[in-house]
């Protein structure tokens, strides 16, 4: 059975049996991954932010940071909700897409949580979408690669419909999850490792492992998909999803130029923009298309929070530092 239908192929009532036991693990790790925001303390990150720890570029990264977060992920929820529900039929993988919902809605509390915790006015963190015009152009990007399946009258009917559908799949997987996010990542861990602002920056830690799982069940879906309907990765399209991807690249190293303007402790705008890059061949790879920048990770601490080499094969080996709950142990 397709695991994307217009036609009442899947029952979606009924899980088993499993077809697809890959969302199931993918499920299954979710679920292990429980957390919530309140369970970090906060008291640090907000002694620092009141007194003069941070430089005025550390704290220009922390606000826009929270200000990107804060939309991107609303975005994100409203997609699976809206968009990719009704059309991904196969019921295991309607079980993780509820369970990535639940999660964007964790990382939503999150950025409710920061804003109370550092006393920030709500219109102006949330309002950095409309006051910054680098993450406007990030957030508009991916949300026009998704417009066409949320028309009221769109259908999974043809091999167009499905590349529309593979579109949104690319959009906010592969480059709103796969890379615009981990930029951000790298910025605040990076602070993280200095020990400024702490409480947020393991708050970040653990969206990031949850992130790690949204984006290798996109790219799992993107393949399945792939497989499922070999006449509609043509190489025309192959090409289009390359260019959408190196133009995202362009976005993110915009933002890295204004968001870290100062070289902050050995974390440069440079090597923010080497690091995009870097990830963005990582995902071409998870596509089986060729990388374009050859790339070296500036930031090989990063490999240490979460290694990338371990999402392709995640379920291959056991990876002891998933767990639920408590503290994280990397």
């Amino acid at each position: 059975m397709p695991i994307i239908n217009n036609n009442a192929e899947h029952d979606p009532n009924k899980i088993l049996p499993v077809d697809y036991d890959w969302a199931r693990e993918y499920y299954e790790a979710g679920v292990n991954n429980n957390w919530v925001p309140q369970e970090i303390p906060m008291q640090d990150d907000v002694t620092q932010w009141n007194g003069d720890v941070l430089t005025d570029a550390e704290r220009q990264l922390v606000e826009w940071n929270l200000g990107f977060f804060s939309t991107a992920e609303s975005l994100t929820a409203n997609n699976i909700v809206l968009a990719l529900y009704e059309y991904v039929t196969a019921p295991e993988c309607r079980q993780y897409l509820l369970r990535q919902a639940y999660e964007e809605a964790i990382h939503t509390d999150t950025f409710i949580y920061c804003c109370d915790s550092l006393g920030f006015d709500p219109d102006y963190l949330y309002g950095m979408y409309d006051r910054v015009p680098s993450i406007e152009e990030k957030d508009e990007f991916v949300v026009n690669l998704t417009r066409a399946i949320d028309r009221p009258n769109f259908s999974i009917e043809t091999d167009d419909d499905i590349r529309e559908f593979l579109r949104d799949l690319v959009g906010f997987y592969v480059i709103m999850e796969g890379i615009f996010f981990y930029a951000g990542f790298a910025m605040m861990l990076g602070l993280k490792r200095q020990n400024k602002m702490v409480g947020i920056g393991q708050q970040f830690e653990y969206i990031m492992r949850d992130e790690s799982l949204h984006v290798g069940f996109g790219v799992d879906l993107i393949n399945e998909i792939r497989t499922e309907s070999p006449g509609v990765w043509t190489d025309d399209f192959e090409s289009e999803v390359v260019d959408l991807i190196t133009e995202a690249v362009s976005l993110e190293k915009i933002y890295a130029y204004e968001a870290c303007p100062d070289e902050i402790l050995g974390m440069s705008a440079e090597q923010f923009a080497e690091y995009v890059e870097h990830i963005a061949d990582r995902r071409l790879e998870q596509l089986d298309l060729p990388v374009q920048y050859d790339t070296s990770n500036p930031f090989a601490w990063m490999s240490e929070q979460v290694d990338l080499n371990k999402e392709k094969n995640f379920f291959e080996t056991q990876v002891t530092e998933y767990q639920s709950g408590g503290s994280l142990d990397w």
